[in-house]
């Protein structure tokens, strides 16, 4: 039982440090192609003058705050999730503290990212699909040599949900490891101690 459960602590951790880098390519991702096809439609972004040629196309610098914190959500993930190895909770047989710490750390962590990212990519991805005039688009990118991309051109969108999908299934493994772990330190201590009554007996 020991074996499977070191081996599911090591699998699991790994996945936790994966999924967080997977955050952080979404974010530098989700924007890549709305960069391409929109960013040059919108003249003076931001400012009282700004004049876009492809009505709602500025969705490109409404989300452009949160991409930002969306990166530095995937980078802070990355760190926490990097603690996992620091305490050597993928490797250690028996769990201290210093585990528990890092296993609610990355847990509040994943919890927190979920709650803030999830509801606005769908708010972004609604309102490129709802706002903005795909045929003027198709009409400027033929002009301007532009990249066009439709509604259903939400690949980015998409895979974000999978990708937080996949950090909380990891998310979910590591706390039932964590009672295997607990699990399997009791019934080993319960198995010292019955062995030190034989020997005295």
């Amino acid at each position: 039982m020991y074996k499977r459960q070191m081996l599911l602590q090591k699998i699991v951790c790994m996945m936790m440090l994966i999924a967080s880098v997977f955050v952080f390519a979404g974010s530098l991702g989700i924007s890549t192609d709305l960069y391409d096809a929109l960013s040059k439609t919108v003249l003076y972004p931001g400012t009282e003058y700004e004049f876009t040629y492809v009505p709602g196309s500025n969705v490109y610098y409404d989300m452009f705050g949160f991409n930002k914190t969306f990166t530095r959500v995937g980078i802070a993930l990355i760190l926490v999730n990097l603690i996992l190895y620091i305490t050597n909770t993928h490797s250690r047989r028996k769990y201290y503290i210093g585990n528990y710490i890092a296993i609610g750390l990355s847990t509040i962590a994943t919890v927190a990212a979920s709650v803030y990212c999830i509801p606005q990519i769908i708010k972004y991805k609604n309102q490129f699909i709802n706002n903005v005039d795909f045929e003027a688009l198709k009409t400027f990118s033929k002009e301007w040599g532009t990249l066009y991309i439709g509604p259903e051109d939400t690949f980015w969108f998409d895979i974000c949900f999978v990708i937080f999908g996949f950090l909380m299934f990891a998310s979910v493994l590591l706390i039932l490891n964590c009672v295997f772990k607990v699990v399997v330190m009791k019934a080993e201590k319960r198995a010292i101690g019955s062995r030190k009554e034989d020997c005295l007996g």
